[in-house]
């Protein structure tokens, strides 16, 4: 996977992912405006209720440091990896598209 877990690619990656969360960050009032006008009137089931607007702020993760965003980061990515529905996925690339 990108080089292996030590490799410059899956590093890169990493960076990636945790400048993408700061970035997310900075422009969460407009994206959580944006859910809560979309939230007016939907039928869609994500819309309902009140916790959707609370849950929704948490996953940006404001109150956390550089430092706990990137040890976040880390987690995800762990978890990813390990999960059942990642290593499914896979084999379902592999098998059909011949992806590795």
């Amino acid at each position: 996977m990108m080089g292996g877990l030590d490799g410059n690619m899956f590093n890169y990656y990493k960076m990636l992912m945790l400048q993408g969360l700061i970035a997310a960050q900075k422009h969460r009032a407009k994206v959580v405006q944006i859910v809560e006008i979309t939230q007016q009137g939907s039928q869609l089931p994500c819309f309902h209720g009140f916790s959707t607007i609370r849950n929704l702020k948490e996953r940006f993760h404001v109150s956390m440091t550089e430092e706990q965003l990137q040890l976040l980061v880390e987690q995800m990515l762990d978890g990813g990896m390990r999960s059942i529905t990642t290593k499914l996925y896979d084999s379902f690339q592999c098998l059909i598209n011949g992806i590795m």
